[in-house]
């Protein structure tokens, strides 16, 4: 064993060695030992299944023993509830060996265990960010009781959380439980290959960066050449439908464990309804389905060998099922960085490599699987970067906290976020909207809870409030007793000719009672012929750098992965029909008929930049896509020279549609300027725009 162990506890060893019988650390596991030990706050960064949560949870269990810790004293924090789930039986087992306790808290937890928790506090707690709210703004916690011994936090899959809203949302609560047990807390983040990880361990430490000592701890990460390709076995294929595909993996090796992926929860039902009917053992996993199915589905995948598990980006964190075999992807995942967690849940085993195998079912598709293996192939990864002005989580937070202290003052509540930005002094227009609006009441110098915020966010204790996302409207699905899921009540209002039948788990439902006041519908099994749907909210939208990659395969790049005939095929017969929308030396401009469009190649976000910039240019639709815009159908040579001359001095944010405030929360408690604000800060790519600007633009008239 590595000389690194001596600096664990005793103990831990002995069951390392012994009940694990592990002959050595990883790398990872030996190089945390010192920083997390020394409680310096660390991202441990390592490929999925790197054996993470062991890096952290050791040398904290040695750490508690070491400096007598009592209490909860460390916190475990995961984005999901089933990561939590499949984690616990795991850290109960590490904490025993030392006479430590884990409890387990989240929104399935029964009230008896939460009060248990409260009685008898346990070492470690799971949980995930908005259960931390919860316990933080609830009457029925004695929160300086519980938190009174809090040393460290580790926030599991940190990427996740940094890439959007619930990351500032976990800052500010953190923030605040160090106010609380008053305390500077370690922290410690657990994250996948990230193309920025000294960036993302400085997010982690909020208020407390480049004050505190800090350490990114990765083991092999980054020292190949950037020229080598990553090992793994992968191939892209195209099949062109669902029922292809099904029929591709149904035939496919047969005998082992597959795990499919697929990018909407409609693709997973469709997908897994025909590998059933070609008598392939299949289960399901996505959002939509109740706990007790997916965790009826994953475990029996777990046990099972000759399978097929089909999910969206939930089985995608590092939940354990079992040793794999395969995994496939149905078409592209939106970034390098999620092919390189899927590509992770294989290889697992000795003697065993890295592989996927991408099956397109749309033509395209194959362009857009090809350019994010190419920038796979050269080392790419995205860097994690939190959204910019998050005035709706500075509105929630300043409700919060006053839910939590019952009272704050009119010149002390900046201090609730230890001057954390966005939280300090620049939040005071926030805060005078949401006392004008009466979101907030004021009795001198002291703010309370106002009856804009009871009206808005009071159902359920303010409930609606601990999260930052909104869910869209669904019905839950009922068998009998059984909960089979959820699905969109569009599904249930439309027009239909026969019977009403949902296809939800793989089957087919034929729908008997609607209960609309209680949002449920009942349904008895059907044979086939069901729908599934949901409604997405926001923008797929593509970045700059994987664009200009399918832009590179379209001029003749190849990956350097496996690609059938039909694969080969099907790319070939994309490049010559988009032969006119790309060229090496910069962007095109096509005319065909009334269709004037600019082929950028560079991601919806900066299209719609150039959009917003250049509106004197545009189609009065602005019709935006990730690969080009349209204009004005009058365009001229003379035209776009003179809108064009400076356009890069005075780039603007693109333009909102008022409607889509519904899917930024607490948009209500903001002015209204300043949600459009943040929406269209968040729908901007500036710097893309620019690089696209800096490019010569080719004028095409169709058939030239």
């Amino acid at each position: 064993m590595t000389t690194s162990l001596d600096q664990l506890h005793p103990v831990l060893v002995h069951h390392i060695v012994n009940t694990l019988g592990w002959r050595s650390l990883r790398p990872l596991q030996a190089e945390a030992i010192e920083p997390v030990l020394n409680g310096v706050d660390a991202v441990l960064l390592a490929p999925t299944a790197g054996g993470k949560t062991e890096a952290a949870c050791f040398p904290l269990l040695s750490a508690m023993e070491q400096h007598h810790w009592s209490g909860l004293s460390v916190i475990y924090v995961c984005p999901l509830r089933a990561l939590l789930n499949n984690l616990l039986p795991r850290l109960e087992t590490y904490a025993a060996w030392l006479g430590r306790r884990v409890a387990l808290w989240h929104g399935d937890t029964t009230p008896s265990v939460r009060q248990r928790i409260l009685r008898d506090p346990p070492d470690i707690l799971l949980t995930t960010p908005e259960s931390l709210e919860a316990m933080l703004v609830s009457v029925k916690v004695e929160q300086a009781h519980l938190f009174a011994n809090l040393r460290a936090v580790v926030v599991d899959e940190v990427h996740a959380f940094a890439g959007d809203d619930r990351g500032w949302h976990l800052l500010a609560v953190l923030e605040r439980l160090s106010r609380v047990c008053d305390r500077q807390i370690q922290r410690v983040g657990l994250s996948a290959t990230v193309g920025n990880p000294s960036d993302l361990l400085s997010w982690l430490q909020g208020a407390g960066s480049g004050t505190r000592p800090a350490q990114v701890v990765a083991p092999g990460v980054g020292t190949a050449a950037a020229t080598a390709v990553p090992p793994g076995e992968i191939e892209l294929d195209y099949v062109g439908s669902v029922a292809n595909a099904a029929t591709v993996i149904s035939a496919l090796h047969r005998g082992e464990k597959r795990l499919v992926f697929c990018d909407s929860r409609q693709l997973v039902e469709e997908l897994g309804a025909a590998l059933r009917e070609a008598g392939v053992t299949t289960f399901l996993s996505h959002a939509s389905l109740s706990v007790d199915e997916r965790r009826r589905a994953e475990q029996a995948f777990a046990e099972a060998r000759d399978c097929v598990i089909v999910s969206t980006s939930t089985l995608e964190l590092g939940i354990d099922v079992g040793d794999l075999d395969r995994v496939i992807q149905i078409n592209a995942p939106g970034s390098v960085a999620s092919f390189l967690q899927r590509l992770g849940r294989t290889g697992r085993r000795p003697g065993t490599t890295r592989n996927c195998l991408f099956l397109a079912i749309r033509r395209e598709e194959v362009a857009w699987a090809a350019g994010l293996l190419l920038l796979w192939s050269r080392g790419y990864v995205e860097p994690v970067t939190a959204p910019p002005q998050p005035r709706h989580i500075v509105a929630q937070q300043l409700l919060a906290l006053c839910l939590q202290e019952h009272r704050i003052g009119n010149q002390l509540w900046v201090e609730g976020w230890n001057g954390l930005a966005p939280f300090d002094r620049s939040a005071e227009p926030i805060l005078r909207h949401l006392v004008g609006e009466g979101f907030l009441d004021k009795d001198g110098d002291l703010l309370f809870i106002g009856p804009t915020a009871e009206q808005k966010f009071g159902r359920r204790h303010f409930m609606d409030m601990t999260a930052v996302f909104t869910a869209p409207p669904q019905f839950t699905v009922l068998h009998g007793r059984r909960e089979i899921g959820r699905t969109d009540p569009a599904l249930l209002t439309e027009r239909v000719h026969g019977p009403r039948l949902l296809l939800l788990a793989g089957r087919s439902w034929k729908v008997g009672w609607i209960d609309w006041k209680r949002r449920r519908c009942f349904v008895e099994e059907a044979d086939s012929g069901g729908r599934a749907r949901w409604q997405t909210s926001g923008v797929g939208a593509a970045t700059f750098e994987l664009t200009r990659a399918v832009r590179e395969v379209l001029l003749g790049a190849d990956p350097p992965v496996k690609l059938t005939q039909r694969a080969q095929r099907a790319l070939a017969e994309e490049r010559e029909d988009g032969s006119s929308t790309v060229h090496p030396g910069g962007t095109v401009i096509t005319r065909s008929g009334f269709d004037v469009r600019w082929w950028t190649w560079a991601g919806y976000r900066a299209n719609a930049t150039l959009a917003a910039t250049l509106s004197e240019l545009s189609d009065e639709k602005q019709r935006v896509d990730d690969a080009s815009l349209r204009l004005r159908t009058d365009l001229t040579l003379e035209m776009w020279k003179a809108a064009t001359a400076d356009v890069a001095d005075r780039l603007c944010l693109p333009e909102v549609d008022e409607r889509a405030l519904a899917g930024l929360k607490f948009n209500e408690a903001l002015p209204q300027h300043l949600a459009v604000a943040t929406l269209a800060a968040r729908l901007a790519d500036l710097e893309g725009a620019a690089r696209v600007l800096a490019e010569p633009a080719r004028v095409l008239v169709a058939g030239h």
